[in-house]
């Protein structure tokens, strides 16, 4: 008899967005005529730019004639996605080889996928509140998994300990769902505790493209000491709309090593082993991001994303209430106020005013009492939100 892997039945119910779904399911057909404004989710309104759009066009008709068709790509990215990624990070002195920079289907495709690089009785750290999937691919592989608490206190920036120690640490970074960045100091201390444990930093960078302070470090290899401890994990899907065309990349130094095995040669194997790479039409549309003109026209984008932001955030400085995120983040994370629970805010915002948001709760326990606004939906539906929200709480 086949043995399932019993650690899926340790994993918890994803009941975060399926009960928000049937929240405002039941909520709308008992009042059908009502406006929903949705400042929870995480998906991308606007379109791909029109940079994107030529390239995908055009690697269409490529694949129409025989002298440009494209078959199988490289597994591990074509060479003119992987030197326009290089190129990118160059531009910002981070110094890094083409063949250090590998092309995939995704960013929450990938952070699964890195953990066949590291020995089921590797543990891991995450700090909470945190993106959800990263407890539950280590509870999958039936990891130890150590739950480092944030707070307000701390900025949801917490500093290495002693207690803190495990093989595997998550860092994101702007944070999904606080919006809170690490800057370079304390950069500097995880990646100096990872290299004296030995430990490897998972640093999930899919929303480095809002920071707009110079002084945050957007990549964890603007960091002395980086190449030896960390991979960074990174997505279009944020920066360029890509949510439904799937593309993102890994940055693997060749200077990470563990008892004399090279993570850029265990992940080129990887790869190459198990899977035939990303098709050529989406690869053409993911360099034209990195064009100057495509560079111009996702951060229009952006801007528009981040202009949402400051509309919520001015009615939160009004109202005298705490919160991160948003200035550098696609993400405002909101103390709520009269310290109710974040379900219960949920309720009040949903009924009251029909504004829906993301409870922290969901994001681990120390997200009690705090709620995640999202900045992806369109400029009325937010302004009208903070308006409703003004009006309620003042």
């Amino acid at each position: 008899m086949v043995t399932p892997n019993m650690h899926y039945a340790e994993l918890k119910d994803s009941y975060l967005f399926y009960n928000i779904s049937l929240k405002t399911k039941k909520y709308l057909e008992e009042n059908p005529d009502k406006k929903l404004l949705r400042l929870g989710i995480g998906d991308v309104s606007l379109p791909l730019c029109d940079e994107v759009i030529k390239a995908l066009h055009s690697a269409v008709d490529d694949q129409s004639n025989k002298e440009n068709f494209h078959g199988y790509m490289p597994e591990a990215g074509a060479p003119f996605l992987r030197s326009a990624i290089a190129n990118y990070y160059r531009s910002r002195n981070v110094d890094l080889a083409d063949d250090e920079v590998f092309v995939s289907s995704g960013a929450s495709d990938e952070l699964g996928d890195i953990l066949d690089l590291f020995d089921r009785s590797s543990s891991a750290l995450v700090i909470e509140p945190a993106y959800p999937a990263y407890v539950d691919a280590n509870v999958m592989a039936g990891r130890k998994i150590i739950h480092l608490a944030s707070s307000k206190e701390d900025g949801f920036l917490p500093v290495p300990s002693d207690e803190a120690v495990a093989d595997i640490l998550y860092i994101c970074s702007p944070n999904n769902p606080t919006g809170a960045v690490f800057d370079k100091d304390k950069l500097k201390k995880w990646v100096d505790f990872a290299n004296k444990n030995g430990s490897v930093i998972i640093f999930d960078a899919a929303y480095e493209a809002f920071i707009e302070d110079d002084t945050l470090p957007r990549s964890i290899f603007e960091i002395e000491g980086a190449r030896t401890c960390a991979i960074e994990i990174c997505s279009f899907s944020k920066t360029a709309g890509f949510t439904g065309t799937r593309l993102g990349y890994t940055v693997i130094p060749k200077d990470l090593k563990r008892n004399g095995m090279c993570f850029n040669d265990m992940w080129l194997r990887n790869r190459t082993t198990k899977t035939n790479g990303v098709s050529y039409i989406i690869q053409k549309g993911g360099a034209a991001v990195f064009t100057e003109e495509g560079l111009k026209q996702i951060h229009a984008n952006i801007e528009i994303y981040k202009n949402n932001a400051r509309v919520l955030m001015e009615v939160l400085d009004k109202l005298g209430i705490w919160y991160c995120g948003g200035k550098n983040s696609p993400y405002i994370w909101m103390k709520c106020p009269n310290n109710m629970g974040s379900w219960e805010f949920f309720d009040l915002l949903l009924t009251k005013i029909q504004v829906v948001g993301t409870p922290g709760e969901g994001f681990g326990a120390c997200g009690e009492g705090y709620f995640r606004f999202s900045m992806f939906g369109s400029l009325e539906d937010t302004k009208e939100a903070a308006n409703r929200l003004y009006e309620l709480l003042k």
